[in-house]
């Protein structure tokens, strides 16, 4: 059984909310698979995670990156768990067959994109009938997540 926490952005885009996710992760020990809808996506996010802030790194790469096993976080369009993850990101609705191989799972959604929302839920109920333990996370008015419902 994997532990899925559904996170609604509602404050923060994708590019400001995901490396703090990462970095709570990474400083716990934890190596992550952040899996995107496609290549262009999965480029444009190993761009921000080495721009993201000045005084920050989160060890990461992409297969163009070379060295697939050895990246804490390896981010990729595939469906694929080169560095022996055991978290796994999704955004943008990236597909995940392989979600019961993997500890936690992040799934990341725009709450101000009716359709991506409709998405999470059809999600939501997916891996509840699959037996996952589901979680509901919110941002709260300073941008942090706060859990609810589940």
């Amino acid at each position: 059984m994997t532990e899925v926490g559904f996170y609604h952005l509602t404050r923060s885009s994708l590019d400001e909310a995901l490396p703090r996710l990462l970095e709570k992760a990474y400083a716990a020990g934890h190596r992550m698979v952040v899996r995107g809808g496609d290549a262009e996506r999965i480029e444009l996010l190993n761009r921000t995670l080495w721009t993201y802030g000045k005084d920050s790194f989160l060890p990461h790469g992409a297969r163009s990156d070379g060295f697939a096993e050895d990246q804490p976080i390896y981010l990729t369009a595939q469906v694929e768990n080169p560095n022996g993850a055991t978290i796994l990101v999704r955004v943008d609705d990236a597909e995940a067959p392989d979600l019961d191989t993997f500890d936690r799972c992040l799934d990341l959604f725009d709450g101000s994109d009716p359709d991506a929302v409709a998405r999470a839920r059809a999600r939501w109920r997916e891996a509840r009938e699959a037996g996952h333990a589901c979680t509901y996370w919110q941002q709260g008015e300073r941008g942090g997540w706060v859990k609810a419902g589940g």
